[in-house]
């Protein structure tokens, strides 16, 4: 059965993630901005989980080329995520290239000790996807969550099937981005990833418009715990079935 990771971005997330057959949770804030370092209050509590935490070690939004100065934050967020109790942590780095940064790479994977280690997004602005992978290799890290470099995941499928073949076992390939209840089981058959990465958010939650009218913002959504369920139904389903 391929291993889901649940995306949260605050507490009632968290909670609604602690169920059985989730393998990890991916801690962010700011989903919407495709998810940014949580605070280390929402850490501190993270580090309670009965499920293994990862916590997103991305200083602001936008690009993935980043300062000596955010560097430094970036490790200061590694320590306060170790302080936690978390398992692990998502990092990533690039080059004006777009290449992978692997002097900022290696001193951030240094800083995580025996912390796992997840290498996001920055994956699918790589020129050569297949050159990244073996670099994600030579860092150490577990695991790379990517869409297979299209905007969502079910649109890569072609991408993320040469790269799990290419990754042979080295490194898992954990597919994200517009993963759904109605796409997970032909992603899984046609790619042969053997993880998948989902927010499983169910409705926007409403809330006076007066709230967001004096600038505190709307209400997103939040992890549904039905979608969660359908969702590990459905790869308990296919668990059996061959894959690409």
């Amino acid at each position: 059965m391929p291993t889901i990771e649940i995306c949260v971005e605050d507490a009632v997330g968290l909670r609604t993630a602690q169920r059985p057959g989730v393998t990890r949770i991916e801690l962010c804030s700011a989903l919407a901005l495709g998810g940014l370092t949580p605070s280390a209050g929402l850490m501190r509590l993270a580090g309670q989980s009965r499920v293994p935490v990862y916590a997103m070690i991305r200083p602001r939004e936008g690009g993935f080329v980043f300062t000596a100065e955010e560097v430094d934050q970036m490790l200061a967020d590694i320590d306060a995520a170790r302080a936690a109790g978390l398992a692990g942590v998502v990092l990533g780095a690039a080059l004006n290239d777009r290449t992978l940064d692997m002097h900022t790479l290696k001193l951030l994977s240094d800083a995580c000790g025996d912390m796992g280690r997840t290498l996001h997004r920055v994956f699918d602005l790589t020129p050569n996807p297949l050159t990244a992978v073996d670099q994600a290799v030579e860092l150490g890290f577990e695991r790379i969550l990517t869409s297979g470099q299209a905007v969502i995941a079910p649109k890569g499928q072609s991408v993320l099937k040469n790269i799990v073949n290419h990754a042979a076992g080295r490194i898992e390939i954990m597919a994200g981005s517009g993963v759904r209840v109605g796409n997970v089981r032909e992603l899984v058959q046609e790619t042969g990833v053997t993880a998948i990465h989902a927010s499983c958010r169910g409705p926007s939650v409403g809330q006076a418009c007066r709230v967001w009218e004096l600038g505190f913002g709307r209400l997103a959504s939040r992890t549904s715990g039905r979608i969660i369920d359908q969702m590990l139904a459905i790869l308990a389903e296919d668990a059996t079935l061959p894959v690409a």
